[in-house]
């Protein structure tokens, strides 16, 4: 499974993006995928994840309440809906999958995306 994130920009604290994550290969609806983030500095950290068909979500407590995420397997694509941003949200965005359960452990995740940028004005 390839991977690659797409739709990073710079909005204003407050606004919205969304985050896209088109992955090649069959395989991709059966896998889970996740969302990690890492700050200038900062270790990658854990953001949204989503089991293969959409049945579990979990969520950062951070961005619970803000940020959604799906998928269309159908369109082999996943999905970061990201609202009422924050400037402490500016981080590199990956995208990841894994043929295991739905984890939030970076460690267990096979496949990444190359990153995509999201820096958040205050």
């Amino acid at each position: 499974v390839q991977l690659q994130a797409s739709g990073g920009g710079l909005a204003q604290a407050g606004g919205s993006l969304r985050l896209s994550c088109a992955a090649s290969g069959r395989a991709f609806s059966t896998y889970a995928m996740g969302w990690f983030r890492q700050a200038p500095g900062k270790e990658r950290e854990f953001v949204a994840a989503i089991s293969w068909g959409s049945a579990l979500r979990y969520y950062a407590d951070s961005v619970k309440g803000r940020f959604t995420i799906s998928r269309d397997n159908a369109k082999n694509t996943g999905y970061l809906q990201m609202n009422s941003l924050k400037p402490e949200d500016t981080a590199v965005y990956y995208c990841a999958a894994t043929p295991r359960v739905v984890s939030q452990n970076r460690a267990e995740y096979d496949y990444w995306g190359q990153g995509t940028q999201v820096t958040v004005s205050s």
